[in-house]
């Protein structure tokens, strides 16, 4: 969908150390005595000292900066898939020029067939009878200024570093362990579904939300953020809302045949699927239904209906919702989720309708592919909300998460109710913050209303996720407000209406979003 024409590269694959969904046969003489200098393997857990040290030292790590050993022994202890950003010699700024330029125009173009003569001439002059070869494809994205190539050869890591047409190249298929993240305990890993759980809360009382007509819960915290103050003057109409998470469960009506019901009308709603699994080329659509449950929740918080059922209503509950199932989880972590976001955010970055990208998404550490779609996006116009970061079993030393530390996208983060800003119990903060919302009770710890994902009675979500859904649902209030403003002139009214503006906190940003003085209710 995403990818130009197969380009054979002969002897493209050297088939060294790879995992593949077939048998392959061994070599015949060791990578080690081939080649004793250059095929030393730095072990899995001294990479991942070094990216936690990384971590701790800087707020992020990125591949780039690593050796070529270290990049080299990464590769191939993951997938051997080797994701390679490419750009015209002597363009200065080329991040500048993502989503605008054609990367099939012929400067472009140029770019990325030196780099596969390069790759191509470089294993064919390394081939040995002692190793098996197999002819193997390279996929160069269509619209994205990468491509991306099965190679565990050293030399080729080495002469890229040296070509002016090479803006990065990372190991795609490595994964981090997330349990050294965690210094109270451990022994316990984030698992793959990670913030996935979106049931009705049975223990709501009356003080957790206000019954709007004709029936629906509007959430506790929307009085303290002028959010149902906001709606006699926007209620988000004619503005579409794009949300990249795990998926709208098809169980929840209010998501699908009822999302116009009660004084939710003339919207859409579309669901669409970018996550693949599988193997490589063989690599297949996993389609657009929630199985986490956190894509339901974020969606329910930005556009659910404003209903009949006495369920949970969104902040801008009569905009126009495109859900996006990019990941299976919260965390971008495996190269799955890393293609299925950065598809999402091109599919989005494409759409004219859209324009307000919500990820209550990310990983401790920056993609290079994700942060080029994150660009694509941006440079076509695109208001991009992303979770600050929301601890599962991370533990609160975590700074600032990706892709919500690029300059690219609005860092929002979540705080308890009451006087002064303290965070809530598993969200992050730091510098590149931009705002808050009010999003955790400070007696009962209760969270946000949002929609379950098979009920009439609201589920409750936490953490900075639920956070950048409120964030993005504001966005879509001042944008229906004034329809005619560009992404900027929206940016700047939601700032300087925020609880600290003109001044803004280390940790916090501008603050509090007031929806109520954004929208113009005095």
């Amino acid at each position: 969908m995403f990818f130009k024409s197969k380009i054979n590269l002969s002897l493209l694959f050297l088939a060294v150390v790879v995992f593949s969904c077939t048998q392959e046969e061994q070599p015949s003489v060791s990578i080690s005595e081939e080649n004793p200098e250059v095929q030393k393997i730095i072990p899995s857990s001294e990479i991942d000292r070094i990216i936690l040290n990384s971590l701790q030292e800087k707020g992020d790590f990125i591949w780039m900066e690593q050796s070529d050993e270290l990049l080299y022994s990464a590769l191939i202890q993951g997938d051997s898939i080797l994701t390679i950003g490419y750009k015209p010699v002597g363009m200065e700024d080329p991040n500048a020029r993502i989503g605008l330029d054609d990367v099939s125009s012929a400067n472009w173009e140029a770019a990325s067939e030196s780099i596969l003569e390069m790759i191509s001439a470089t294993l064919t002059k390394n081939q040995s009878p002692n190793f098996r070869l197999r002819d193997q494809d390279a996929l160069i994205h269509e619209q994205l200024p990468y491509l991306e190539v099965k190679v565990a050869d050293f030399e080729v890591l080495q002469n890229l570093r040296k070509m002016p047409e090479v803006r990065y190249f990372e190991p795609v298929g490595y994964q981090f362990d997330y349990s050294l993240l965690n210094s109270d305990s451990p022994a316990a890993r984030i698992q793959s579904d990670a913030g996935c759980s979106n049931s009705a809360d049975t223990g709501l009382s009356n003080s957790d939300f206000t019954t709007v007509t004709p029936n629906a819960k509007a959430s506790w915290n929307y009085q303290r953020m002028g959010i149902a103050q906001a709606w006699s003057q926007s209620t988000g109409s004619g503005i579409t809302v794009g949300v990249i998470d795990t998926g709208l469960s098809p169980n929840q009506p209010l998501l699908n045949s009822g999302f116009n019901s009660g004084e939710s009308s003339g919207r859409y709603v579309a669901k669409f699927g970018t996550f693949k699994t599988g193997f490589w080329f063989w690599k297949s659509y996993d389609g657009p239904d929630d199985r986490c449950g956190h894509g339901t929740a974020m969606s329910g918080v930005i556009a659910a209906p404003r209903n009949t059922v006495g369920n949970s209503v969104g902040v801008a509950y009569n905009s126009n919702l495109i859900s996006v199932r990019g990941t299976s989880d919260v965390i971008i972590n495996s190269s799955d989720e890393k293609n299925g976001v950065a598809e999402a955010l091109v599919l989005l970055g494409n759409r004219s309708d859209v324009r307000i990208i919500s990820m209550s998404i990310g990983d401790v550490f920056s993609n290079s592919k994700v942060a080029d779609a994150v660009r694509y996006a941006f440079n076509r116009g695109k208001l991009i909300f992303a979770a600050a970061g929301t601890s599962t079993t991370f533990t609160n030393w975590v700074g600032v998460i990706f892709p919500a530390n690029m300059s690219e996208t609005i860092a929002v983060t979540g705080i308890k109710e009451g006087a002064g800003y303290q965070r809530c119990d598993t969200c992050h903060s730091g510098s590149q913050v931009e705002f808050t919302v009010v999003m955790q009770r400070s007696g009962s710890g209760t969270t946000a209303l949002s929609l379950a994902n098979s009920s009439d009675q609201p589920s409750t979500v936490g953490g900075s996720s639920v956070a950048t859904a409120t964030a993005s649902g504001i966005a879509a209030l001042v944008w229906a407000k004034n329809p005619g403003w560009s992404r900027d002139q929206v940016l700047n009214q939601m700032r300087s209406t925020s609880d600290l503006f003109p001044n803004r906190s280390s940790q916090y940003g501008f603050g509090n979003l007031n929806a109520a003085a954004a929208v113009g209710v005095n």
